[in-house]
């Protein structure tokens, strides 16, 4: 991996890390160390908490077609990240947001989770770039 692909991949799995201390955990404290990305980490991080409701409403369209409930608590802080980012950094292409949150679940989920998680993501995508735009 060129240094430049794990940057962007230790950001992306730093929110993952974040998101999941804070919405399972109940970690009320949110540090986050010095990083060359900071800004956009934070960024992710509190706007997905912030606009819990907006992504809640998103999830509710994505269970006509996906069981949520039996998928790990993993699965739903990437989703849940990659719809604030699908939704609100509208400048990030989305296969570029597609393609940095499965190179993160690497660091989580099995192979075949990996590929159940592109379906998911890849459907989102879709969907909100087509409703928002």
């Amino acid at each position: 991996m060129t240094d430049k692909k794990n940057r962007i991949v230790n950001t992306r799995v730093i929110i993952i890390q974040k998101l999941y201390g804070k919405i399972f955990n109940n970690d009320e404290l949110l540090s986050f160390p010095k990083h060359r990305f900071k800004k956009f980490i934070k960024d992710v991080v509190f706007g997905t908490i912030e606009r819990d409701d907006v992504i809640k409403e998103e999830l509710i369209v994505l269970e006509k077609n996906y069981n949520l409930k039996k998928l790990d608590k993993i699965f739903i802080v990437i989703i849940k990240a990659a719809i604030f980012e699908f939704l609100y950094k509208s400048k990030t292409p989305m296969k570029i947001i597609i393609k940095e949150y499965l190179n993160a679940s690497n660091f989580f989920l099995d192979p075949s989770q990996i590929k159940y998680l592109h379906s998911i993501i890849d459907k989102l995508g879709k969907n909100i770039r087509k409703n928002y735009e």
